[in-house]
């Protein structure tokens, strides 16, 4: 993690720091996060510390076991393909209403600028291994998709999971062959909202989440055998 150096929004930046960490790894399942190392890490006080962590667990993603105290929420594979099940059809509803905005004209020829752009930054990340570019890129794609959709209520609810999609992320994107394919996906999604085909933009957003959930299954079904 990279020391935190402005002082404005201190605890969403501290939980900001927190999440990346444990979507990418370096905060692993099961570790302790005390006050006292996070903040001195991230060189800050413990109270803005002490807010995020609260905010980790109230979201599920800190728990607290007993004498070591709070730490990393374990991943459970049942959650996960629950939370893919239910993005599955938030994307495929965000990429149908982007790409019926495409074709009624409403939709800002910036924002379709700024997909592409981000595809090519997760295209660019994916060819460098960067796992923290990856899930940064991969998150950015879809919220810029379902910002183009115009549905608030959408956009609110997706968001509401976006701390546990991002660690589902880390995942998937740890597989070379996956962050290749991933993008290629991406690609596709964006050719058909760009085209303002909805029914191909739900069907490629939607088979695209649910294999991201059943891969990410998968492997974490794997890694907790591997761990007995």
């Amino acid at each position: 993690m990279q020391p935190i150096l402005s002082r404005p929004a201190l605890v969403e930046q501290v939980y900001e720091q927190l999440v990346a960490a444990i979507a990418e790894g370096r905060l692993a399942a099961g570790e302790r996060l005390t006050q006292e190392a996070l903040a001195e890490r991230l060189r800050v006080s413990r109270q803005p510390v002490s807010h995020a962590l609260a905010l980790l667990k109230t979201e599920g993603l800190a728990v607290e076991q007993g004498r070591r105290g709070l730490v990393v929420a374990p991943l459970d594979a049942h959650y996960l393909r629950s939370l893919y099940e239910v993005r599955a059809a938030l994307d495929g509803v965000a990429a149908r209403l982007a790409a019926e905005a495409v074709a009624a004209g409403r939709a800002p020829t910036a924002a379709l600028a700024d997909l592409h752009a981000i595809l090519a930054d997760g295209t660019a990340a994916a060819e460098r291994a960067d796992r923290a570019a990856l899930i940064a890129a991969d998150a950015a794609f879809h919220h810029a998709l379902n910002a183009l959709s115009g549905n608030p209520v959408l956009i609110e609810t997706a968001q509401r999971q976006w701390a546990h999609v991002r660690r589902a992320m880390g995942l998937v994107l740890a597989d070379g062959a996956t962050r290749e394919r991933v993008w290629q996906e991406h690609a596709g999604i964006f050719e058909a909202v760009a085209a303002g085909d909805a029914p191909s933009a739900e069907a490629r957003a939607r088979a695209h989440a649910e294999r991201a959930g059943r891969e990410a299954f998968e492997r974490l079904n794997a890694t907790l055998s591997a761990a007995e």
